[in-house]
């Protein structure tokens, strides 16, 4: 058996770091880590072609070669996901599909012409679907209620893939968050009991990535890594005598809930075994929104104070934040600016609320009456329900916000102020940071000192100053703080194409231009604007 495996390609988004991974002499982030191990659980005998279309696109070849067709995709990837499948019908190829998206939406699919629906998680559902074909049966839809024991999932098969192409790899060690938040589908697709791989299983993974050359950044993509928090110091017990053996070969970096900041001998192991960033889900600063839509997690301690004492333990901070909650009040925006201007968070990844399918929000949104109906996956950057306050009032608020976060000066001063108050102590040396070969790095370093250094005056100044300081008084993290420099030509260009399609789209549906000019100024000049089509995002 031929089997092709393709990945459809992503709109570009906040999270799609288009200039950046340019600038990285690279082509997409990071590898589809669920197509790699659904590849680890068929047959060893069967000829296995991977094409990440974020790489490069379907060959005729590839076509011809194969005999079988599976694609996975989630909800964001709906046009080109589609389009695959549409595709390799007219080629005269069996087509089997699955991840979240046909997983939350079985029907779209279907409507495509795929013949196999391996749908839930794969450890359960491609026995069912390798059963099917051998006993020929032309289609089929596969499902299972049981989530399965992940201490048996297979090392994905790494091998397969372009690895030059990405800026990161990426593993998973455990499925699954212990918490309800109303909006988030992770319980739904995955379960709240988090279950984990062993620290063997992990290493293993690990072992594999190491012997085929790759060092640099790792993302554990769990969807909290400490929901198990015994599970996890198990593992971090183990991985730090690995990393150090090898001298820090991978820069870890990953999402956990915010109560992190209470688990002290947790951040501690996670900075001792090569972590450097970490991603929270914040959401918003206003405790009445947290506690509506049952992040309660986020109401134990105040926020800002949970954000210093990650930085103090040596971690970096992502975070997400999101307008339009139900009860907010006027000027969520705003409290949200504040809130990360007070914390120094470099990336705060800012969106409108959107209901994904079959989550408590979906349900009562849907109980309501309130779903507008948009097709799942559309790109658009407005809300799929009814808000409770004026759409045209919320948008404004969620465009005043991003503008202002991402003018240029304004996510450098922050940037330098976040990595001013990481505490390099307790830092292993040797960590890796960008994993470049040094003639990738220095034309990396080039771009990046042409862009904020050199053309654009409203940044010259303040880069070489920050540099200075940077160099002077924190040189260990020098490079990691120069890499967040230069996500930001991301950001920059991402804001303008941000407004731009969210005032169209009001336009077109009848609602009010935003009145966003008065924050352009000069800034706006000479980014190089791409089209930047974002949409809520869901693993």
């Amino acid at each position: 058996m031929h089997v092709l495996l393709l990945y459809p390609r992503f709109p570009r988004s906040f999270w799609s770091y288009d200039r950046f991974v340019q600038m990285a002499g690279k082509r997409a982030f990071m590898p589809p880590l669920g197509l790699l191990t659904v590849a680890a659980l068929l047959p060893a005998k069967w000829e296995l072609r991977l094409v990440d279309c974020n790489v490069r696109e379907v060959s005729q070849a590839d076509w011809q070669w194969c005999d079988l067709v599976i694609v996975s995709a989630m909800l964001v990837q709906k046009p080109d996901f589609l389009e695959l499948i549409r595709e390799a019908k007219q080629q005269g190829k069996r087509v089997a599909v699955g991840g979240p998206y046909p997983t939350s939406v079985p029907e779209d699919a279907l409507e495509a012409g795929a013949d196999y629906l391996v749908l839930d998680e794969g450890e359960m559902t491609v026995p069912q679907l390798l059963a099917a074909l051998e006993r020929r049966e032309p289609r089929g839809i596969f499902r299972s209620s049981v989530k399965p024991d992940v201490t048996g999932t297979p090392v994905p098969r790494f091998d397969l893939l372009e690895r030059d192409a990405y800026f990161a790899m990426c593993v998973q060690f455990s499925r699954g968050c212990p918490f309800m938040c109303e909006f988030c589908d992770i319980t739904s697709l995955y379960g709240r009991a988090p279950r984990t791989k062993t620290p063997v299983q992990m290493l293993a993974e690990l072992d594999c990535l190491y012997r085929l050359g790759w060092r640099g950044q790792v993302f554990m993509v769990d969807d909290n890594f400490i929901g198990n928090k015994r599970k996890v110091r198990d593992l971090l017990l183990e991985l730090i005598p690995w990393m150090q053996a090898r001298r820090y070969p991978f820069a870890l970096f990953t999402e956990a809930s915010l109560n992190l900041a209470q688990e002290e001998e947790l951040l501690n192991l996670m900075v001792r075994a090569g972590f450097w960033s970490v991603f929270l889900g914040i959401e918003t600063p206003d405790t009445d929104s947290l506690a509506l839509t049952k992040k309660l997690q986020n109401t134990r301690q105040p926020l800002v104070e949970a954000c210093q004492t990650i930085n103090r333990a040596g971690l970096e901070i992502m975070a997400g934040f999101i307008i339009g909650f139900d009860g907010e009040k006027p000027g969520a925006g705003e409290r949200i600016r504040a809130f990360v201007e007070e914390t120094a968070i470099p990336r705060a990844m800012v969106g409108l609320l959107g209901a994904l399918p079959h989550t408590d929000l979906w349900k009562r949104l849907q109980a309501e009456g309130r779903l507008i109906g948009l097709p799942v996956g559309e790109q658009s950057h407005l809300m799929n329900f009814v808000p409770d306050r004026p759409v045209e009032q919320i948008a404004s608020e969620y465009l005043g916000a991003l503008w202002e976060l991402y003018e240029p000066r304004a996510y450098l001063e922050r940037t330098w102020r976040q990595y001013r108050q990481i505490d390099t102590h307790r830092r292993p040396r040797r960590v890796t940071s960008l994993g470049m070969p040094p003639a990738r790095l220095l034309r990396f370093l080039l771009q990046l000192v042409w862009e904020q250094g050199v053309r654009r005056p409203q940044t010259r100044g303040l880069f070489w100053k920050q540099l200075v300081d940077m160099a002077l008084h924190r040189p260990s993290l020098l490079l990691e703080y120069l890499g967040q420099c230069a996500a930001g030509e991301h950001f920059f260009e991402y804001r303008l194409e941000a407004r731009r399609h969210i005032e169209a789209e009001l336009s077109s549906s009848g609602g009010v231009r935003v009145a966003t000019e008065q924050r352009t100024g000069s800034s706006s000049k000479g980014t190089g604007a791409k089209l930047l089509g974002d949409t809520a995002a869901s693993r």
